[in-house]
């Protein structure tokens, strides 16, 4: 019996690193899980990310999965019904609302999957990702290799001379370092 009634208890689950480590090719590879599973998925990204696809969360390898681009997180409560998985790609270019959206939803009995920056190209903690992070039940940081000496990479590095927060871009705008690369590059370390 209180097997019957007990409520499926839902969690966030974030995976945060640099550009080009991976994070949304393990999201669409949880959601893919997800659909084979049989579950009833919605994907979501910001509407400002429109590098590859406007319709669809696609990986710098060019794996994809259908997604609706949305330029709120609240826009998320109102469309998903009888969701049991919800993904969200570039987390970080949403505002803070999402963190309860997030919230709302694993509250609810859904599994939330999250991806995003964890750093901007500063090196400083991006937009909602560090209370997504403290909100989650797991954190999976991924890494990009450093294309200056080999290290893990963990910091995106801007290669252009734009100083807005927000710029999407690709390799001709930045490349993936380790600290030490990181420090020198930004003039923060003499070698």
């Amino acid at each position: 019996m209180f097997l019957e009634s007990a409520k499926k208890a839902g969690s966030i689950e974030v995976i945060c690193g640099s550009m080009f480590s991976g994070k949304t090719e393990e999201l669409i590879r949880r959601m893919k899980r997800a659909q084979f599973a049989k579950l009833k998925v919605a994907i979501y990204k910001p509407c400002i990310d429109v590098r590859y696809s406007e319709d669809e969360v696609v990986s710098h390898d060019a794996h994809s999965i259908p997604s609706t681009p949305i330029s709120s997180p609240a826009r998320m409560l109102e469309i998903a019904s009888d969701v049991e998985v919800v993904g969200i790609d570039e987390a970080q270019f949403f505002d803070p609302g999402i963190v309860d959206v997030c919230r709302i939803l694993a509250d609810s009995g859904v599994r939330v999957i999250v991806a995003g920056l964890d750093m901007d190209y500063l090196g400083k903690p991006f937009g909602p990702m560090p209370d997504l992070i403290a909100t989650a039940e797991y954190v999976t940081k991924v890494h990009a290799i450093c294309v200056r000496c080999g290290n893990l990479a963990h910091h995106s590095h801007r290669l252009t001379a734009d100083n807005a927060l927000v710029m999407l871009g690709e390799k001709d705008t930045y490349e993936p370092v380790c600290r030490h690369c990181f420090l020198r590059l930004t003039g923060q370390k003499s070698e």
